[in-house]
């Protein structure tokens, strides 16, 4: 008996190859806007090109950082919004970079669904296009995955690379912090894109749809910033406050016998970190180790560069920014006192 082979597309398996093809070539033109000197033509080819020799550094090394944004995407998804969840993407990667003074040069997302929705895909792409554009750096390129079966009716993933650039000379590693120093904490735009995972244990889906602006609120980019005040002062340290908070993440940045200690009540906490507190009984140590508490960049630097630093952060980005602690001599890590003094 003859068996008869089924008829089948890969459209009938749930891959639609031309829908995909489609949707990239309309957006082709928000994506070329956000070309820098040295990108090259290659959205929808096999890989990006970049032209080194255009970054204008004399001996450049490339600094790269890749990052998602956690389960944040699952708050974008229920309340409908995606449109903001590209520029946490962006934005997770490229303040990365920063921390070794890195200029972002491009960036490459990885977008996966179960089934593709245009509207949603726009959505996103939409918040890169403008996180890469707040980034001074270029989408480069990407991929855009269909993945029947691996994903649930409307869900999605996303993941992003950033490539940066600095000058061998210029590279921010931590080892002239000293003693003495100050610690310049710049002002978080709220959660930025970590502490989701305890967030939903936290507050009900109803709470979190109808608090999804505060909740969705896109991380801040802080390169042109930060790569101002490297420009006009001498930085001794950068760190991107993230996961892990500020035990985990400072000490990454410090030498040896160096600890930061950190005076609480020296800067302004958003509402949203008064929300949680009021909603549940974390301990200190959870909650400074899991949310950037309102701080979602740290400088190390001079005491005499302090008022040089925050003022420009104020009149030229609108960024508040306070000294929140001192490096100190002792074992390498993060100590956190009360604010005694005004700084």
């Amino acid at each position: 008996m003859m068996r008869v082979k089924q008829k089948i597309t890969y459209k009938d398996a749930g891959v639609d190859i031309d829908k995909a093809d489609r949707l990239i070539k309309g957006i082709r033109k928000r994506i070329d806007t956000t070309r820098i000197k040295g990108s090259m033509d290659s959205i929808g080819g096999f890989g990006g090109a970049f032209d080194l020799k255009k970054s204008g550094e004399k001996d450049p090394l490339l600094i790269a950082s890749t990052d998602g944004v956690g389960t944040k995407l699952k708050i974008a998804i229920d309340a409908g919004k995606h449109d903001t969840i590209g520029i946490d993407l962006v934005a997770m990667c490229v303040n990365d970079c920063l921390c070794l003074g890195g200029r972002p040069l491009f960036f490459l997302d990885y977008f996966a669904s179960g089934k593709l929705d245009a509207g949603v895909w726009a959505g996103v792409i939409k918040g890169i296009v403008k996180g890469c554009k707040n980034a001074g750096c270029s989408l480069l390129g990407g991929e855009t995955a269909e993945m029947p079966g691996m994903y649930s009716r409307g869900e999605y993933d996303l993941a992003g690379f950033a490539v940066g650039v600095v000058d061998r000379k210029k590279v921010i590693n931590g080892k002239k912090i000293k003693p003495g120093n100050v610690i310049l904490g710049i002002a978080s735009s709220g959660l930025h894109s970590n502490g989701y995972s305890l967030i939903r244990r936290i507050f009900t889906a109803k709470e979190l749809k109808k608090n999804s602006g505060i909740f969705l609120k896109p991380t801040h980019i802080y390169v042109k910033p930060v790569l101002e005040l490297l420009r006009k002062i001498a930085v001794k340290g950068v760190a991107n406050i993230t996961g892990g908070g500020f035990y985990d993440n400072i000490p990454r940045i410090l030498p040896a016998k160096c600890k930061a200690v950190i005076r609480k009540g020296s800067w302004d906490i958003p509402k949203v970190f008064k929300m949680i507190t009021d909603k549940t009984a974390l301990d200190e140590a959870e909650l400074y180790r899991t949310f950037n508490m309102g701080i979602g960049m740290v400088m190390i630097i001079a005491k005499s560069d302090a008022e040089k630093a925050k003022t420009l952060l104020r009149k030229k980005h609108g960024l508040k920014s306070w000294v929140i602690g001192d490096i100190a001599k002792g074992v390498r890590g993060v100590k956190l006192v009360q604010e005694k003094s005004e700084v």
